[in-house]
């Protein structure tokens, strides 16, 4: 067949949220989106693949396809609290798909998720996101994994592919972009908060890791977000 342009489809969708093309047929299309506003996002996208597959055998296929015919339903005849129901349903998809990578990919590729599949170095990296702020130490991190320290340090390094100590200065780099990016709080507060020492310290740190110093990145960030349009969060869509 013939392509067409979808341009009007999709302005119907977006307005309505639905839209039926050539009166409809034996083809529902479902459609949706995440958003998210910091920075934190690429620790967990790094470690996905452009596409998963969902097996209709599966476990998490059978949950999918409930989850999706609810969708469908809300978008047919919406109700009240739709919106919010929609919302949890996309949520709970998201959640399976993750759940169904873990299990069956097989080979996990180094990064946050094989990390949070072992049970040692997990829960040093859910003490680094806790208290980004405290002074870690490589002892202090192997304890909390329960390993020597010499175990832990090549353990973590195998897994993430990169040190604990690297690892805890790009998680406090990310926190401080999005605190940059999100308000006027001075790069004083954020490097006290985060626990450097000096503002110099920080700076520093901060332009090793996201290749500028923190004001020029936030003069970046704030000068691309007036030049964007706002962009109004989106619903699951159907077509």
């Amino acid at each position: 067949m013939p392509p067409q342009d979808s341009g009007h489809i999709l302005d119907a969708a977006y307005r309505d949220g639905i839209a039926v093309h050539n009166g409809g047929g034996e083809v529902f299309l479902i459609s949706g989106r995440f958003d998210f506003t910091g920075n934190h996002a690429a620790v967990l996208f790094d470690a996905l693949p452009a596409i998963v597959n969902i097996p209709k055998a599966s476990s998490q296929a059978e949950i999918l396809r409930w989850s999706l015919d609810q969708l469908v339903a809300e978008l047919h005849s919406p109700q009240p609290g739709g919106a919010l129901l929609s919302t949890h349903l996309v949520h709970l998809m998201l959640v399976q798909v993750l759940r169904l990578f873990l299990a069956s990919c097989g080979e996990i590729p180094k990064g946050w998720f094989l990390a949070l599949t072992d049970r040692q170095i997990s829960p040093a990296i859910g003490a680094i996101h806790a208290e980004p702020a405290r002074h870690w130490t490589l002892e202090e991190l192997a304890r909390v994994a329960g390993v020597s320290r010499t175990v832990f340090a090549q353990r973590f390094k195998a897994l993430v592919g990169s040190t604990a100590m690297d690892y805890l200065a790009r998680w406090r780099m990310l926190m401080a972009a999005d605190r940059l990016r999100a308000g006027n709080e001075s790069v004083s507060s954020i490097a006290f908060s985060l626990g450097y020492e000096s503002e110099s310290a920080f700076s520093t740190a901060f332009k090793r890791i996201m290749s500028c110093s923190p004001t020029q990145y936030r003069r970046q960030v704030k000068g691309a977000d007036e030049r964007r349009e706002p962009s109004a969060l989106r619903e699951p869509v159907a077509a």
